[in-house]
């Protein structure tokens, strides 16, 4: 049977030393390795801030996992109820990554959205353009007949 990709976003707390953040990401990773999954990507945004205040802190540090594992594991399951316990960890959120994601993903890992463009636009230069002297319009003049003359 194949597996099935997921992802899992977790928030940790921003006092925590950098010690105690790897460490809480590694026993994560041992989680993920040790109930049949394979880690396929990690990810650690650093700390952010947030759009609001979770636990009335405004940063935390992102951590990203991208696993695999036998659809019928209860490895989501276990990883939450681990996060759900932990209180250094403010918010989390594990999807099912379909196919589309799964190849997103891999072409983001390998750069294909961070490369550079090759060929800069080039810059038109301003062209100044040419103001024609205004002409005076002929004017025409009739003679009109007064009524002395006639």
């Amino acid at each position: 049977m194949a597996k099935t990709n997921y992802e899992s976003v977790i928030i940790l707390t921003p006092v925590l030393s950098e010690k105690m953040l790897s460490d809480a990401v590694d026993s994560y990773k041992k989680l993920i390795t040790g109930n049949g999954g394979e880690l396929i990507h990690e990810e650690n945004w650093g700390l952010t801030k947030l759009a609001y205040p979770i636990q009335k802190k405004n940063t935390g540090f992102y951590q990203i996992f991208e696993f695999a594992a036998e659809p019928d594991a209860e490895i989501v399951d276990i990883l939450e109820l681990a996060y759900r316990r932990d209180e250094q960890v403010l918010r989390y959120l594990s999807i099912k990554l379909d196919k589309h994601a799964v190849i997103y993903n891999e072409r983001r890992r390998n750069g294909a959205f961070n490369k550079p463009k090759s060929e800069k636009p080039t810059e038109a230069k301003p062209v100044e353009a040419k103001t024609a002297e205004p002409t005076p319009a002929p004017v025409e003049v009739k003679e009109t007949k007064s009524e002395e003359e006639e």
